[in-house]
Protein backbone atom coordinates (compact mmCIF):
# COMPACT_ATOMS: atom_id res chain seq x y z
CA UNK A 1 0.00 0.00 0.00
CA UNK A 2 1.29 3.43 -0.93
CA UNK A 3 1.08 5.92 1.92
CA UNK A 4 3.02 8.84 3.31
CA UNK A 5 4.09 12.23 2.05
CA UNK A 6 7.53 13.21 0.78
CA UNK A 7 9.07 16.47 -0.44
CA UNK A 8 11.57 16.48 -3.31
CA UNK A 9 13.06 19.05 -5.66
CA UNK A 10 12.59 18.85 -9.40
CA UNK A 11 15.85 19.31 -11.27
CA UNK A 12 16.17 21.50 -14.40
CA UNK A 13 15.74 18.43 -16.64
CA UNK A 14 12.38 17.59 -15.03
CA UNK A 15 13.57 14.70 -12.89
CA UNK A 16 12.29 14.03 -9.40
CA UNK A 17 13.29 11.41 -6.85
CA UNK A 18 10.67 8.75 -6.22
CA UNK A 19 10.62 7.72 -2.55
CA UNK A 20 12.26 4.34 -2.04
CA UNK A 21 9.18 3.10 -0.14
CA UNK A 22 7.08 3.77 -3.22
CA UNK A 23 9.55 2.12 -5.57
CA UNK A 24 9.13 -1.08 -3.55
CA UNK A 25 5.43 -1.19 -4.51
CA UNK A 26 5.60 0.45 -7.94
CA UNK A 27 8.66 -1.40 -9.21
CA UNK A 28 11.49 0.02 -11.31
CA UNK A 29 9.16 1.10 -14.13
CA UNK A 30 5.62 2.46 -13.99
CA UNK A 31 3.15 4.87 -15.55
CA UNK A 32 2.71 8.58 -14.90
CA UNK A 33 -0.36 10.35 -16.23
CA UNK A 34 -2.61 13.33 -15.63
CA UNK A 35 -4.55 12.97 -12.42
CA UNK A 36 -7.48 14.74 -10.86
CA UNK A 37 -7.32 18.01 -8.91
CA UNK A 38 -4.23 19.16 -10.84
CA UNK A 39 -1.81 16.43 -9.79
CA UNK A 40 -0.19 13.49 -11.57
CA UNK A 41 -1.14 9.88 -10.91
CA UNK A 42 1.61 7.27 -10.69
CA UNK A 43 0.44 3.70 -11.31
CA UNK A 44 2.28 0.40 -11.21
CA UNK A 45 2.06 -1.75 -14.33
CA UNK A 46 -0.51 -3.95 -12.57
CA UNK A 47 -2.70 -0.94 -11.63
CA UNK A 48 -2.33 0.47 -15.14
CA UNK A 49 -3.50 -2.84 -16.60
CA UNK A 50 -6.54 -2.80 -14.28
CA UNK A 51 -7.40 0.74 -15.36
CA UNK A 52 -7.03 -0.17 -19.02
CA UNK A 53 -9.20 -3.26 -18.58
CA UNK A 54 -11.95 -1.37 -16.74
CA UNK A 55 -11.98 1.38 -19.37
CA UNK A 56 -12.20 -1.24 -22.10
CA UNK A 57 -15.35 -2.65 -20.51
CA UNK A 58 -17.19 0.66 -20.71
CA UNK A 59 -19.15 1.70 -23.80
CA UNK A 60 -17.11 4.11 -25.89
CA UNK A 61 -19.84 6.72 -25.45
CA UNK A 62 -19.12 6.73 -21.71
CA UNK A 63 -15.38 6.04 -21.72
CA UNK A 64 -13.99 8.26 -24.46
CA UNK A 65 -13.44 11.36 -22.31
CA UNK A 66 -11.73 9.34 -19.58
CA UNK A 67 -9.62 7.47 -22.12
CA UNK A 68 -8.49 10.71 -23.74
CA UNK A 69 -7.72 12.27 -20.37
CA UNK A 70 -5.72 9.41 -18.86
CA UNK A 71 -4.07 7.86 -21.92
CA UNK A 72 -3.19 10.86 -24.09
CA UNK A 73 -0.60 12.21 -21.68
CA UNK A 74 0.50 8.94 -20.14
CA UNK A 75 4.20 8.23 -19.90
CA UNK A 76 5.95 4.95 -19.09
CA UNK A 77 9.05 5.73 -17.09
CA UNK A 78 11.91 3.88 -15.46
CA UNK A 79 13.71 4.80 -12.27
CA UNK A 80 17.35 5.77 -12.86
CA UNK A 81 20.28 4.74 -10.65
CA UNK A 82 19.72 7.75 -8.37
CA UNK A 83 16.05 6.82 -7.82
CA UNK A 84 14.72 9.58 -10.07
CA UNK A 85 12.10 9.58 -12.80
CA UNK A 86 11.74 11.98 -15.70
CA UNK A 87 8.47 13.86 -15.91
CA UNK A 88 7.89 15.06 -19.49
CA UNK A 89 7.21 18.78 -20.05
CA UNK A 90 3.48 18.40 -20.87
CA UNK A 91 2.86 16.55 -17.58
CA UNK A 92 4.95 19.07 -15.61
CA UNK A 93 2.93 21.86 -17.18
CA UNK A 94 -0.41 20.16 -16.43
CA UNK A 95 0.49 19.70 -12.75
CA UNK A 96 2.18 23.11 -12.42
CA UNK A 97 5.43 21.45 -11.35
CA UNK A 98 8.31 23.88 -11.12
CA UNK A 99 10.82 23.42 -8.30
CA UNK A 100 9.32 21.58 -5.35
CA UNK A 101 7.14 18.47 -5.56
CA UNK A 102 5.16 16.65 -2.94
CA UNK A 103 4.85 12.94 -3.62
CA UNK A 104 2.20 11.16 -1.64
CA UNK A 105 0.71 7.74 -1.35
CA UNK A 106 -2.97 7.25 -2.09
CA UNK A 107 -3.39 3.51 -1.42
CA UNK A 108 -3.07 1.96 -4.90
CA UNK A 109 -1.38 4.91 -6.59
CA UNK A 110 1.08 7.66 -5.83
CA UNK A 111 0.38 11.28 -6.65
CA UNK A 112 2.84 14.00 -7.61
CA UNK A 113 1.82 17.54 -6.70
CA UNK A 114 3.45 20.91 -6.99
CA UNK A 115 4.11 21.58 -3.30
CA UNK A 116 2.35 24.98 -3.31
CA UNK A 117 -0.68 23.47 -5.07
CA UNK A 118 -0.79 20.61 -2.54
CA UNK A 119 -0.73 23.08 0.34
CA UNK A 120 -3.56 25.12 -1.23
CA UNK A 121 -5.59 21.95 -1.87
CA UNK A 122 -5.28 20.93 1.78
CA UNK A 123 -6.28 24.38 2.97
CA UNK A 124 -9.49 24.11 0.91
CA UNK A 125 -10.55 20.86 2.57
CA UNK A 126 -13.22 21.23 5.21
CA UNK A 127 -14.51 18.92 7.91
CA UNK A 128 -17.83 18.81 6.04
CA UNK A 129 -16.14 17.55 2.85
CA UNK A 130 -14.32 14.85 4.75
CA UNK A 131 -17.39 13.83 6.75
CA UNK A 132 -19.52 13.42 3.65
CA UNK A 133 -16.80 11.28 2.05
CA UNK A 134 -16.51 9.17 5.20
CA UNK A 135 -20.27 8.54 5.12
CA UNK A 136 -19.73 6.71 1.83
CA UNK A 137 -17.47 4.34 3.73
CA UNK A 138 -20.07 4.03 6.49
CA UNK A 139 -17.50 4.97 9.12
Amino acid sequence: MLMGEFQHNIDPKGRVTMPSRFREDLGDAFYVTKGLDGCLFVLSSAQWDKLTEKMGQLPISKARSLQRFFFSGAFYTEVDKQGRILIPPPLREYAGLTKEATILGAATRAEIWDSARWKAYNEEQTQENLLSAMELLEI
